[in-house]
C-alpha cells in the first residue's frame, strides 16, 4: 500500500474546480500510478470524509515554446472526487 500523501500530489485550484464543489466533487493532482481505490483509501485517510465515486483522467502535456526551443509541458493525472452527502473538505476553503 502506497503511502497517501505521494498518491494524493496537490489539490486544483481553478475556477471549474471551485464550480465542482457546489456539487460535492474535489479535484486533485495525483500520483501517474495510483488507480481509483489508491485515490479513495488517500483521500479518506487524510480528509477523514466518505468517498463516493472517484473519476481519473490523463492530461497530456501541450507543445510549448521559448524562443527557439521547442518542447512540451509535463504530461499529469487529474481525479475529481464524490464525497458522500454531508461531508466536506475544508482545505479548500469553500
Amino acid at each position: 500500500m502506497k503511502d497517501p500523501r505521494q498518491v494524493i500530489i496537490r489539490p486544483i485550484i481553478s475556477e471549474r474546480s471551485y464550480d465542482l464543489i457546489n456539487d460535492n466533487r474535489y479535484t486533485f493532482e495525483v500520483a501517474k500510478s495510483s488507480n481509483k481505490v489508491e485515490i479513495r483509501d488517500a483521500v479518506e485517510s487524510i480528509f477523514g470524509v466518505n468517498v463516493l465515486k472517484v473519476n481519473t483522467m490523463s492530461i497530456k502535456g501541450k507543445p510549448k515554446r521559448v524562443r527557439t526551443a521547442k518542447g512540451y509541458s509535463r504530461s499529469w493525472k487529474k481525479a475529481i472526487v464524490t464525497l458522500v452527502q454531508g461531508d466536506t473538505i475544508e482545505a479548500f476553503g469553500a
